[in-house]
C-alpha cells in the first residue's frame, strides 16, 4: 500500500448527526471529561460547586473541546455502582447549568442507564456514551434507536467493580474486534445509525492488553466507524512510568499521539489544550503526507 493510501485509510472522515448539528472528524475531535462524582480516579481541579463546574467547562471550550462528556458515576476499577436516580440527580443539574452558559457546545452523557440517557437527551445532550455498550441495561439499545443520537459503544469485560479480576484473553485484539462486529450488527438491526467504537482501554484489560490494542488500533478501521480512544491519565501510563495520575499528562500526550497515528478519530481527555495540540499537529501531518 502506498503511504498516501495508508494515511487516507487511517484518517478517513466521518460525520455524526448530533440533534441538528453535524460533527465531522476531518480533524480529530477532542472530548473533554467532566466528572460529577466524588470518587473518580482522577479528579483534577473540579469541585462540586457551580462556579468550578462552569470554570472547567469554559476552559475546556476555550482550549478547543468539540464535546463535553458529563458523567455522574465513577467507572474506575473496583468502584461500586449507584442508582439511576442518584446518577440523574448529579448530572442533570450540571447539564442544565452548562447549557445555560454555553449554548453551542455539544454535550455527551456518560451513563449505562437508559433512563438517565433519556432525561439527558431531553435536556439537550446529543451523544450517549455507554461503557457497557448496552449490556448493563437491556433497554439502552431501543432507547438509543428511539432517541436517534450517536452512541459510543465501549468494550468492557464484567463491571467496573469486577472487571480487573481474572482477566483472560486468548487474543485481545481478535476478541474485541469480534465483540464490535456483533454489536454493530445488532445496532444496525435496531436502527441505530451513528455508532462510535471505544476499545475500552483499562476496562477489563491488563497493561499489556492495552498496549496491544493501541498498537493494533488501525485494525478496527475495517468496521468503518469512528474510533474513540480514552487513555487520559490511566494506570497504563502511570504504572508503567511509576508515577501518579496527576503526573501522567506527558505520558497521556504520547499515547494520544500514537492513538491518532493508528487511526483514532476522537480523544477523550482531562486535558483539552494538550490534546487539541496533538490533534492540530496530526492534521498538519496528514495534509503533508497525503
Amino acid at each position: 500500500m502506498r503511504i498516501s493510501s495508508k494515511i487516507q485509510l487511517l484518517f478517513q472522515m466521518f460525520t455524526l448527526k448530533c440533534k441538528g448539528k453535524i460533527l465531522s472528524t476531518e480533524k480529530p475531535l477532542i472530548m473533554g471529561i467532566i466528572n460529577v462524582t466524588p470518587d473518580s480516579f482522577y479528579k483534577g481541579y473540579l469541585n462540586d460547586g457551580n462556579e468550578e463546574i462552569l470554570n472547567l467547562a469554559g476552559k475546556m471550550i476555550q482550549d478547543g473541546a468539540d464535546i463535553l462528556d458529563i458523567g455522574g458515576q465513577s467507572s474506575r476499577p473496583g468502584s461500586k455502582s449507584i442508582s439511576a436516580q442518584e446518577e440523574m440527580d448529579r448530572v442533570i443539574p450540571v447539564i442544565k447549568l452548562i447549557r445555560q452558559h454555553y449554548k453551542e457546545i455539544i454535550l455527551s452523557i456518560d451513563t449505562y442507564y437508559s433512563t438517565v440517557a433519556e432525561k439527558a437527551v431531553e435536556e439537550s445532550v446529543s451523544i450517549v456514551n455507554d461503557i457497557s455498550a448496552g449490556e448493563l441495561d437491556k433497554r439502552m439499545i431501543d432507547t438509543i434507536a428511539a432517541l436517534q443520537v450517536p452512541f459510543i459503544c465501549m468494550h468492557m469485560k464484567g463491571t467496573p467493580e469486577s472487571m480487573q479480576q481474572h482477566i483472560l484473553y486468548e487474543n485481545v485484539v481478535k476478541e474485541v474486534l469480534e465483540f464490535f462486529i456483533k454489536k454493530i450488527d445488532a445496532f444496525n438491526r435496531a436502527g441505530i445509525n451513528d455508532v462510535i467504537i471505544d476499545p475500552g482501554f483499562g476496562f477489563g484489560k491488563t497493561i499489556d492488553h492495552n498496549f496491544e490494542l493501541l498498537k493494533n488500533l488501525s485494525i478496527f478501521k475495517m468496521l468503518d466507524k469512528p474510533i474513540l480512544a480514552g487513555l487520559s491519565r490511566k494506570s497504563t501510563i502511570y504504572k508503567t512510568l511509576n508515577i501518579s495520575a496527576h503526573e501522567a499528562l506527558n505520558g497521556t500526550t504520547v499515547l494520544n499521539t500514537l492513538a491518532l497515528n493508528n487511526g483514532a478519530d476522537i480523544l477523550r481527555v482531562h486535558d483539552v489544550k494538550e490534546a487539541k495540540e496533538v490533534s492540530n499537529l496530526m492534521s498538519a501531518y496528514k495534509k503533508a503526507a497525503s
